[in-house]
């Protein structure tokens, strides 16, 4: 199959922020233009697997004069493999799609799923099968509403892009430059005869980029060793806490490794929150009601689900891995934080949405940032965005290999290569997805102009092989082959 090999730069302008500036004042934009690269800066830079790699992607900071910001280039390389003449979703698809999700609802393996799939610019399937609520006896339906957990990261790095955009950073910066209680990291590399913590500086300052592609060296988890303790007892993530506060908490805890060092799915994109508050002077929540969910007309994406649309909300699902028996989770365990006024607004978990509403999410993504005649984000930040960021050098990526062959750009994973067997999640090179703790699921696939999202609530996250299913279901044994 041809394929064709696209090459983008972006060119972003900075105003410089004082340290001691902490308050929500926004940065002045400069302009951000588009460049030309050459043949041979191409070839000089080398692609691997369709996608450069992120040191040959990107451009040295070039000074004009004292009076000229820094100006950094990120330069995106994609190997687009050519559109399919007949369309993936014909009647054939439909029916593998409706078979492999009812299957699973009537194995017991799910409560209830609803899939949407549009190719081409309009929509190709709709189903929904099951239950969205046994106990109350309610189908799974197209207003059902669903938490989608770390779906939201990517509707966070979207928000954070605009400003990108608008020239009020650039992606290499140190956070601290303007979340300044971050200048004094230390890293957490042991300890003495005492049991005390020993800390050292960070190799290099914690940037953005680390922010986006987690390789923040922030802690995860109240279990890891040294830091875990320290964690749980600064307890970021109380439901009382701004994000201002998240922000603070984390600043105070050694990180538990050296910036770059390692890919660990976290906290960054929370961070990354608070950097959109203090980079445009609003509200996180607000900012994405106004330049985000209402631009899209995502009107049922909220973080808070008022009373006379909570009888929609989908139950979450608990599954005992040992014996494949489903427990509905209770209402006040499941739904406490949708349904509650708390001041937390987290960046990387937290809003619900109904499945027309993330679509039209991931349709502006696969639009390169328009949707009907609104445009979210420039096409060339979009590509920026689905380009793999992680360097060569990062070997432990925690549990990201199990995603498939894949690397990771702003918020998302991004697909570098094709299945290494058939026991992989299928996906095509250029694709860019993620998904959510109740096993949702959404990707853009642009060589095939196709883009699905799949709800469910299911936890702990998908034990039951249902994207690999969807996925084969939505591309077909003969598609798969073909495309591979």
């Amino acid at each position: 199959m041809s394929r064709l090999l696209t090459c983008v730069v972006l060119l972003a302008s900075l105003v410089p922020l004082s340290n001691s500036a902490v308050a929500a004042e926004p940065l002045k934009p400069e302009t951000v233009a588009l460049t030309d690269i050459s043949t041979s800066e191409i070839s000089d830079l080398g692609i691997e697997s369709g996608i450069a790699s992120i040191e040959g992607r990107r451009a040295l900071e070039t000074h004009e004069g004292a009076a000229e910001s820094n100006r950094e280039r990120d330069i995106r390389y994609i190997q687009t493999p050519s559109r399919n003449e007949k369309p993936l979703i014909d009647s054939d698809a439909k029916v593998r799609i409706d078979q492999t999700l009812q299957s699973l609802v009537d194995e017991g393996s799910i409560a209830g799923v609803s899939a949407l799939i549009y190719e081409n610019g309009g929509e190709a399937y709709f189903n929904a099968f099951g239950m969205a609520d046994t106990l109350h006896d309610r189908p799974m339906a197209r207003d059902t509403i669903v938490q989608i957990f770390s779906m939201t990261k990517p509707v966070t790095g979207v928000a954070l892009m605009q400003l990108y955009e608008e020239g009020r950073f650039q992606l290499d910066d140190p956070v601290a430059k303007f979340l300044p209680a971050f200048a004094d990291l230390k890293v957490a590399t042991g300890t003495d005869d005492n049991g005390d913590l020993i800390l050292q500086s960070p190799k290099r300052p914690m940037t953005i980029r680390d922010l986006t592609r987690h390789t923040s060296g922030l802690a995860n988890g109240n279990g890891l060793p040294m830091v875990g303790p320290l964690l749980e007892k600064a307890d970021p993530f109380h439901r009382d806490h701004t994000l201002a506060d998240v922000a603070q908490k984390f600043s105070e805890i050694p990180l538990w490794f050296h910036p770059g060092q390692k890919w660990a799915y976290g906290p960054s994109v929370d961070i990354q929150a608070r950097l959109v508050e203090r980079l445009s002077g609003m509200a996180f929540e607000d900012y994405l009601r106004q330049h985000i969910l209402d631009p899209l007309k995502m009107n049922q994406t909220r973080y808070r689900v008022p009373k006379a649309d909570q009888h929609r909300m989908a139950a979450v699902y608990l599954r005992d891995n040992a014996t494949g028996k489903l427990t509905r989770q209770s209402d006040e365990e499941a739904f406490s934080f949708n349904t509650q006024p708390w001041a937390l607004t987290p960046g990387g978990w937290g809003l619900t949405a109904t499945i027309d509403d993330y679509m039209r999410f991931a349709r502006m993504l696969q639009n390169e940032g328009e949707l009907d005649g609104v445009r979210i984000l420039k096409p060339e930040t979009v590509r920026l965005m689905a380009t793999d960021h992680l360097p060569d050098d990062v070997d432990d990526k925690s549990w990201l290999p199990g995603k498939g062959q894949v690397g990771f750009g702003i918020d998302f994973a991004v697909r570098v290569r094709p299945p290494a067997s058939a026991e992989e999640n299928f996906g095509v090179v250029g694709e860019f997805f993620w998904d959510g703790a109740a096993s949702t699921l959404f990707w853009v696939d642009p060589a095939n102009d196709l883009t699905a999202v799949l709800f469910v609530q299911l936890r702990p996250f998908d034990q039951v092989g249902l994207h690999k299913a969807f996925r084969d279901a939505v591309y077909g044994a003969n598609e798969r082959a073909e495309l591979h």
